[in-house]
């Protein structure tokens, strides 16, 4: 990860978008998944917190490999406020200390594992989110965010844009539909441990999120689609693109969890998105390329690569329960999209 000056500045900037952000003063914060596109942003935003508004938080990453961790955070791993644990969602939680909150972000995020190995998919899923909520059971965490999916949504309301209450149709017998599956038992996971005993927690399902902080193995298609570009590449399109999507930039999408932790409803969903960036992937495409300067071109995909694909038509999200937070979304597609390309570049 480059640590640009664009990346920094973007961290401070999301600060005033989280109201109550004081609420995190002197807490414990784990973070699962901590290497992934957002986990790792969630990381890097209470980093900058500490250094910004000295709020003293003890943040501990919950990865499977500490060498991913010293590659991905560089010489920030020897700071005091930040600590690794190593996470695995088959293995309980081991951890010798008090922790205030826990957010959730541990997911396979790659198409192509969705594809080849939806047993792993699921279980990961439904028995990572069964570790941490017996976890907090026994050491009385405050509250637990658990990162969902909009491809909970299924298909059903298409381009009109799923509300929290909008639940489509999911082909369950489809391989592919492990990780929506899988996504909704684990919310329903978080009602239950809430019903049967009482452990607060709240739920983000984002839309599609796209930044810098992706992981070399993320294969979707905004990640590809940025790769290219960096490359001086032609963007490469594996279809017509016209499903519409709700797009956001990774550093909006992390203010948004912080203003769902700190002000969401017990046991209640939020969609992390916003209506004036929805986009088709065609759409997207086309900014992409006319930011970075380059073209276009089609390519016909591959039967594994269409085993992969979301199984949603159109996954447009109505973020009206996300903005009664009090949350302010920052940045428009173009300035997501500028801002990701210049960070990669360690602009």
């Amino acid at each position: 990860m480059i640590y640009s000056n664009t990346y920094i500045n973007d961290l401070r900037l999301v600060q005033s978008a989280v109201p109550n952000i004081d609420k995190l003063n002197n807490s414990v914060v784990v973070v699962t998944g901590a290497g992934g596109l957002i986990g790792s942003a969630i990381v890097d935003f209470l980093l900058e917190i500490n250094d910004s508004r000295h709020l003293g938080i003890s943040i501990y990453a919950g990865m499977r490999d500490f060498e991913k961790y010293r590659m991905r955070f560089g010489d920030r791993i020897h700071r005091i406020d930040l600590k690794f644990f190593n996470y695995d969602t088959q293995k309980p939680v081991r951890l010798d200390t008090t922790v205030d909150y826990i957010i959730h972000a541990a997911s396979p995020a790659n198409p192509r594992v969705y594809a080849d190995s939806p047993v792993e998919t699921m279980l990961s899923i439904i028995q990572g989110t069964n570790g941490i909520f017996t976890f907090a059971q026994e050491h009385k965490v405050k509250n637990i965010l658990f990162v969902s999916s909009g491809e909970i949504y299924g298909n059903g309301r298409g381009a009109e844009g799923y509300s929290e209450d909008d639940y489509g149709m999911i082909d369950i017998l489809n391989p592919r539909a492990c990780y929506p599956s899988a996504k909704r038992v684990a919310e329903t996971l978080c009602a239950a441990y809430h019903k049967e005993y009482g452990i607060r927690s709240v739920i983000v399902r984002p839309g599609h999120i796209y930044g810098p902080t992706a992981v070399k193995q993320d294969n979707r298609a905004a990640t590809s689609f940025f790769r290219d570009a960096v490359s001086r590449n032609k963007i490469v399109m594996k279809s017509l693109g016209v499903q519409k999507r709700s797009y956001c930039y990774v550093i909006d999408c992390i203010s948004a969890i912080f203003a769902v932790l700190l002000n969401g409803k017990e046991a209640k969903a939020y969609n992390i998105a916003h209506r004036s960036l929805d986009l088709s992937i065609r759409e997207l495409a086309g900014i992409i390329a006319d930011t970075a300067g380059v073209g276009i071109q089609y390519i016909m995909p591959s039967n594994d690569e269409k085993a992969g694909y979301n199984l949603m038509e159109h996954s447009c999200l109505d973020a009206s329960m996300l903005l009664e937070t009090g949350w302010i979304p920052m940045f428009d597609t173009r300035e997501g999209v500028r801002h990701t390309i210049d960070i990669l570049m360690g602009l």
